[in-house]
């Protein structure tokens, strides 16, 4: 990430803070939280504060068009740039395929897709009108996952987001080709985050993993962040997934 500015959208606890913090440690020049949680945005930007880097954090509900607008400017205005985003926000509460309610579909909708969208109108608009780097004005990142292509009864709302996820990158990704653009996302599987130690699914998560374990969220954010950096010049369009085999198992 070096000599980028990168924001992060749902960047103030779990991966969106770990990607943050492995940025700074990437060489990334200013670094941006949006979040519902303002104070979770702010502390998660202490890494980039602590080496001194410029930094800027904007509260929003991404459900919300105009918040995710107001948000994005906020962020610019700090920044002054902005050459990848990475869209990481998300909901993913379980719930039976045949119970699965109106509220439970709106606000995975209105998260997982609909915020995605927003947040990426707001960079598209953003990265057009700024100067290219070696032939690139902006990367964009969005969190997918490996239950877009698999089965999955147990969160089938869910998996049906992320689906929808993918086809926006690609359709984005054609979009801005030709402004110099690149749009990718990745779809890791199960990782063995703090909160899926705490539920108790790491052995369900070892279990559906060939490799036996689910992945350590480092593993995951190491490959956000090549397909946001520097060194990806040509791949848009993609869909990365990284499920330590799980897609064909």
């Amino acid at each position: 990430m070096k000599d980028l500015s990168v924001l992060i959208v749902g960047g103030g606890a779990g991966l969106g803070a770990l990607l943050a913090r492995m940025a700074v440690e990437a060489g990334a020049a200013k670094i941006g939280i949006i979040d519902i949680n303002k104070e979770a945005a702010e502390s998660a930007l202490e890494p980039a504060k602590a080496k001194g880097l410029p930094t800027a954090a904007a509260a929003c509900d991404i459900q919300v068009g105009p918040q995710c607008h107001a948000a994005f400017d906020a962020i610019v205005a700090k920044l002054g740039r902005v050459d990848t985003l990475i869209n990481c926000a998300a909901i993913y509460p379980r719930r039976p395929l045949l119970e699965i309610t109106d509220a439970d579909w709106d606000a995975s909708n209105g998260i997982n897709i609909k915020g995605t969208y927003h947040m990426m109108v707001a960079a598209v608009r953003h990265m057009q009108a700024q100067e290219p780097k070696a032939q690139v004005r902006g990367r964009i990142v969005n969190l997918t996952s490996v239950d877009a292509f698999k089965a999955h009864p147990q969160n089938a709302h869910y998996a049906a987001t992320k689906a929808a996820v993918v086809s926006l990158t690609r359709s984005f990704a054609h979009y801005v080709a030709k402004d110099g653009i690149l749009v990718n996302s990745v779809a890791p599987a199960g990782m063995a985050t703090e909160k899926a130690k705490a539920l108790g699914f790491l052995e369900e998560l070892a279990k559906a993993s060939p490799l036996g374990r689910g992945a350590e969220p480092t593993e995951i954010a190491e490959w956000v962040l090549m397909t946001g950096g520097p060194k990806n010049t040509y791949m848009t369009g993609e869909n990365v997934i990284v499920s330590g085999g799980y897609i064909y198992a």
